[in-house]
């Protein structure tokens, strides 16, 4: 599934500066818990052709300062990624630094990047994720002993619009990023509340973008299709994209991203059946790889299984049947009884993982009576485990 090179000049973007690091085309991967591990970084990074920016999932700070097994795996990269991107995660912090600093004596990575965006009720329940830029001096202090940890390493920030639309912070909590040195500032346009529904809301990004114009400005959300990935850069003069759900069971969306960005939309992606099929298996593969164990590989990519195969023909039994395989064979056998000369299939994009919205967010006690006030964060609400 080659795409043709005949690269022509960027119209929609320039670069993105991330410390030392040039990023162009402009796109980077979102961290994804239990996804954007190191194969699946791999598979989007050799669609791209090696350009864009690859995170890591969600690491928890504690877990990393007590070199949690688990955690030491996730931040295993392969010798090919460069820049390493680090996604930390923490609500203390003494414990941020100390894994920033860990991070830079140690040379583990070679950008950080802060989660404040994550809506999961474990984590803001906690007061972490997204529920955290509401405390804003709480926020100032994880930030600052962030990037004064880091020495050389430049480190960015991922966030939501706020808790609710009663709760808004990303205006506040931006300029905090720039007064604090952070490098860049991503935005999901969605408030914790509404988790992965309805629409994200472009403008917010857009009102950022003017808000801090001394650092670059990341949009997410919505982007299922490289001309959205456009669209977003058009109508919110954003400095660049960043991709989640998009990219789910699509790891070649990265090389639409940076055809579209190069101005070669004609060279867009669309495998057959076939083509998908292949690339199915060589991701279940590399899990297996990276696990040291394939029937544990071919497991952990059962969740991938609908993704990939949304919008071809392939019957309930089939689907079924693939997603509780757990040898390469038995995947590769299962794939090879379908029509694998279909083409890409008429609405193949669109929505895909979680897409649900309840409007219920879990909150500490007492959480929204003082933005100001940091009561009730403790060594508790650090999670143990990384990669949510």
């Amino acid at each position: 599934m080659s795409t043709p090179t005949t690269p022509a000049p960027s119209t929609t973007a320039r670069p993105l500066q991330v410390g030392p690091h040039t990023v162009a085309p402009p796109v980077v991967l979102a961290p994804m818990a239990g996804i954007t591990n190191a194969p699946f970084r791999t598979l989007c990074r050799e669609f791209s052709g090696g350009k864009g920016l690859f995170v890591s999932e969600m690491i928890t700070t504690r877990a990393l300062v007590e070199r949690n097994e688990k955690t030491m795996q996730l931040i295993h990269f392969d010798a090919t990624e460069t820049p390493r991107s680090i996604q930390l995660y923490g609500v203390d912090p003494a414990t941020v630094g100390k894994a920033v600093r860990m991070i830079a004596e140690e040379g583990l990575a070679d950008h950080i990047d802060l989660n404040f965006g994550c809506p999961v009720p474990k984590v803001t329940r906690k007061g972490g994720g997204s529920a955290l830029p509401y405390k804003r001096n709480l926020l100032r202090a994880i930030v600052r002993e962030a990037v004064s940890g880091a020495g050389d390493l430049p480190v960015t920030m991922k966030m939501r619009k706020g808790i609710d639309d009663d709760h808004l912070t990303y205006l506040d909590a931006g300029r905090i990023a720039v007064e604090e040195g952070v490098t860049s500032i991503a935005l999901h346009g969605r408030t914790t509340a509404q988790h992965y529904g309805g629409t994200a809301d472009w403008d917010a990004i857009a009102r950022l973008k003017e808000h801090v114009p001394e650092i670059p400005v990341l949009g997410n959300g919505d982007i299922w299709s490289a001309e959205d990935a456009l669209r977003m850069v058009r109508e919110t003069g954003c400095d660049g994209v960043v991709v989640g759900r998009g990219c789910l069971g699509r790891p070649w969306l990265f090389a639409d991203l940076v055809a579209a960005f190069e101005g070669r939309t004609q060279d867009y992606v669309r495998p057959s059946l076939r083509e998908v099929a292949d690339v199915m298996v060589r991701h279940a593969t590399l899990l297996g790889e990276w696990i040291g164990d394939e029937a544990r590989g071919v497991i952990d990519f059962r969740k991938h299984v609908a993704w990939y195969l949304k919008g071809f023909a392939v019957g309930s039994e089939m689907r079924k049947r693939l997603a509780i395989t757990s040898s390469l064979e038995a995947l590769r056998a299962g794939l090879d009884e379908l029509d694998l000369d279909q083409p890409w299939p008429t609405g193949a994009d669109g929505p895909r993982g979680r897409t649900s919205g309840n409007n219920r967010v879990v909150l500490p006690d007492g959480w929204l009576k003082d933005p100001y006030d940091c009561a009730g964060v403790g060594d508790e609400a650090e999670l143990d485990t990384s990669g949510g």
